[in-house]
């Protein structure tokens, strides 16, 4: 063998193993100031417009107990008119044409207060706290979805890192092969073939850096949007979260506690409500109305005060059948509601056998991915010799080292879905929020609203005041 080969065969091993501790330890170094998951999900929680915008809707839903509550309370109302009457009259012979206007003013205050409806507001009341639950848990889901996309944007990012730290990577050795080849072309040793082939991989891994920095400023992206902030530094991603190997118990799981299928079985619970409710409308009520009123004439200066109390009583006689299609629309809603229990269980369900086997998967595709670098590294560095024997050819090195590439991609990908996979169980089983994290964020109460709205306070009480000042904070937030 040449001198001259050697010495280029002794500078490539030099440049590949620099370049490769190089993009390792460019990855993998460990920083004081590096981001890791927990500070992600922090964020992503703190950051969300889809969780402000759920709470509101919550807050709605809270409000509708109120309005449906007031119809149990007193009603105070007022009336005021002003009549101004013109005219003439003939009187007397003495008295002739008399004029015969007159500006009279009036007043009233009306009380009213329901006595009786056979239940149908008090039900009315109970199908929108029923409502409340179910918005309270769909809340949840949605949290649980913020939290999870949090993990995939966080494991996007260090993905997309480490596919361009292998791209530069295979960039820097495969331009020292170019070198290489040329050298040993100037020299006889190769042919002009061996060096078309070194230039055609040398621009296939500029193509294939090109598109990994572009799939990193799309992670970088799809961060930003998730957790709020560019991505700095981040740490590797700690160890998994412990998970039960049972998928059936797993399942079983899912179903007491996971918060869409909860959402579902609150939203039948309210259907079944309005159901009663729609069948006590169809009898009469009871009411006590009392009014006072005054009055006074302005031109004759007459002035008179009285006033009423009562018992009212009254119901629907005919209403061309709108009070029964009213109870078969509300019994149409239950159905469909039990309807959609029967799919969220079984979707849920399935969601947790996918989360599982994609978890198995992607296991079995890391270990494999070890085992397949392990086995590639050393074919690579066994052709590679061979070829300075001449016993092999560049075809046959750059074939070999494009294979421990695409072991190397194989890992990083399959470290990443393993992340992704196992957050996915915590989700399908309704783990995966800030409280079951225990994610160091202020978690939002929310009882907090509901009971300071569920009575109906006015603006001058004082749960009022401190209602105001609870608003006040949720918007500055």
């Amino acid at each position: 063998m040449q001198t001259g080969q050697m010495g280029t065969i002794r500078r490539m091993r030099r440049g590949l193993r620099a370049a490769t501790l190089g993009a390792a330890m460019a990855v993998i170094a460990p920083v004081a100031s590096a981001e890791t998951l927990a500070d992600a999900l922090v964020n992503a929680y703190n950051h969300s417009g889809l969780l402000q915008q759920n709470r509101a809707l919550l807050r709605a839903a809270d409000e509708d107990v109120a309005v449906a509550g007031t119809a149990l309370e007193p009603v105070l109302r007022w009336t005021a008119s002003a009549q101004q009457q013109f005219g003439r009259a003939r009187g007397s012979t003495l008295a002739g044409v008399q004029d015969t206007d007159s500006l009279t003013l009036s007043g009233s205050l009306i009380g009213e207060l329901l006595l009786y409806d056979f239940g149908a507001t008090a039900l009315r009341v109970e199908a929108a706290k029923e409502t409340v639950l179910a918005t309270r848990e769909t809340l949840l889901g949605i949290e649980q979805q913020v939290l999870l996309r949090a993990v995939q944007a966080y494991m996007g990012v260090i993905e997309a890192n480490e596919f361009v730290a292998l791209r530069q990577n295979n960039l820097r050795v495969l331009t020292q092969e170019l070198r290489a080849a040329r050298n040993r072309f100037e020299v006889g040793e190769v042919t002009r073939t061996d060096v078309a082939l070194a230039e055609a991989q040398l621009a296939q891994a500029r193509s294939g850096l090109a598109t990994a920095e572009g799939n990193r400023q799309i992670a970088i992206e799809e961060y930003r949007n998730i957790v709020g902030r560019m991505p700095g530094a981040l740490r590797p991603p700690p160890r998994l979260p412990t998970i039960a190997s049972d998928v059936d118990a797993a399942k079983g799981l899912a179903v007491r506690r996971h918060p869409d299928l909860r959402a579902v079985q609150h939203q039948v619970s309210a259907a079944e409500l309005l159901i009663r409710q729609a069948e006590a409308a169809k009898k009469p009520t009871v009411s006590l109305q009392g009014t006072l009123s005054l009055s006074e004439n302005l031109d004759s200066s007459n002035f008179s005060s009285g006033g009423s109390i009562g018992l009212n009583a009254g119901g629907t006689i005919y209403q061309g059948g709108a009070r029964s299609s009213a109870v078969r629309r509300a019994i149409a809603q239950r159905d469909a509601q039990r309807g959609n229990l029967h799919v969220v269980r079984h979707n849920i369900q399935q969601n947790v056998g996918n989360a599982y086997a994609s978890l198995r998967s992607a296991r079995a595709s890391l270990e494999a991915s070890d085992r397949q670098i392990r086995a590639a590294r050393v074919a690579f560095r066994g052709v590679r010799e061979e070829a300075t024997l001449g016993a092999r050819t560049t075809l046959d090195v750059l074939d070999a080292e494009q294979s421990l590439l695409d072991a190397e991609a194989s890992r990083i990908s399959a470290q990443a879905q393993l992340y992704n996979a196992a957050y996915a169980v915590l989700a399908s089983t309704g783990q995966l929020t800030a409280r079951d994290l225990r994610l160091p964020v202020q978690l939002y109460d929310p009882a907090e609203y509901y009971n300071l709205v569920k009575d109906s306070p006015t603006k001058q009480s004082k749960q009022g005041a401190q209602l105001d000042r609870v608003l006040k904070r949720l918007q500055r937030d």
